[in-house]
């Protein structure tokens, strides 16, 4: 049976690693830490989805050695924890072990396998010094996006609220055996993953909207409604989108949708308060780098200039830091 293990099984990896626990066709585990793994431990993993109440019971643990080498390893920590956790990564890799990276934002290896000119450009916005890089080898990744939103209620408890897509790809597009067996995988257990031949271009759909609307919400407060709603709000993030799709432009990306219907998306989820803004006020670290500056440093290389992107990435990191600085000294 197919050793699959879900690292950092928080509300999006929770969520994945109950849908396949559920479905029976692997051997699941999940690598998790503090009062949501002793709840796990005690009294099992709930899903809540759909009006549905269900229970399941993989193996958990903190200790990634215990599991031993896996076949996938799918990776749900956000951006900015990958290179503090290779050391705990390192014994669930066997030879031919895949790792499906399912975070937010330009992923690490965005350039391994891309072709032309910047064939394994290696991005210091999201991979500082080139560590994941080097310690993990991008040979060994497939990417994700990941439509879904859930959230932990309480410790063991996962409550999915919408999306069922998380399509999956190859870096250099290849419908490979691996890739198939995971995209089989995932959809028998009710999350529809196509293997995509060119996911760079859904990896942008949703970075489009995230790095435009997400530091915004940091500097006003506003949920997602809120800011693609108010006039002054939108002409800002307009501004932005038109700068990023410029960017995205000389790296061969192209939008099926314009700006005005990507707002209009964003809208009708409603009174969305986005993760950025749930994390400044909890005083963690946010997935800043991954949604702009990578944006910004991609802007530098293909010679584009984003006077906007740039403000609000110099505004929004000054509240970053100094939500940490607060944390850090309470």
């Amino acid at each position: 049976m197919t050793r699959i293990c879900v690292f950092g099984a928080g509300a999006i990896g929770g969520y994945v690693g109950a849908r396949l626990a559920l479905a029976g066709e692997a051997e699941v585990s999940l690598v998790a830490r503090g009062a949501h793994l002793a709840a796990m431990r005690d009294r099992g993993l709930t899903l809540k989805q759909a009006g549905e109440t269900k229970q399941v019971y993989p193996r958990v643990t903190d200790t990634p050695s215990e599991l031993g080498p896996q076949d996938y390893v799918i990776l749900t920590l956000k951006a900015h924890g990958l290179a503090g956790a290779i050391d705990q990564l390192l014994p669930l890799l066997g030879p031919d072990t895949a790792i499906l990276f399912a975070q937010n934002g330009i992923p690490w290896w965005y350039f391994h396998g891309a072709g032309g000119p910047l064939e394994g450009t290696r991005l210091e916005s999201v991979d500082p010094g080139g560590v994941i890089w080097n310690r993990l080898g991008p040979e060994r990744a497939l990417g994700a996006v990941v439509w879904q939103a859930a959230e932990m209620e309480a410790p063991g408890v996962i409550a999915h609220h919408y999306g069922d897509r998380m399509p999956l790809g190859e870096p250099a597009g290849e419908k490979s055996e691996r890739a198939a067996l995971l995209s089989r995988l995932l959809t028998s257990a009710g999350i529809k993953s196509p293997v995509r031949p060119n996911l760079r271009g859904e990896i942008w759909l949703k970075l489009w909207g995230n790095l435009s609307f997400n530091p915004v919400s940091v500097l006003t407060g506003g949920t997602l409604v809120d800011l693609a709603t108010d006039p002054g709000a939108r002409r800002v993030i307009r501004t932005r989108m038109e700068e990023a799709r410029a960017v995205a432009a000389k790296l061969g990306i192209s939008f099926a949708v314009d700006a005005e219907e990507r707002m209009d998306m964003a809208a009708r989820v409603g009174a969305h308060r986005t993760s950025m803004l749930q994390d400044v006020e909890a005083g963690r670290p946010t997935e800043l780098d991954a949604l702009l500056g990578v944006v910004i440093e991609l802007a530098r290389l293909v010679e584009t200039d984003t006077p906007c992107l740039k403000t609000i990435y110099d505004l929004c990191k000054f509240r970053c830091d100094r939500a940490l600085a607060v944390t850090r000294q309470t």
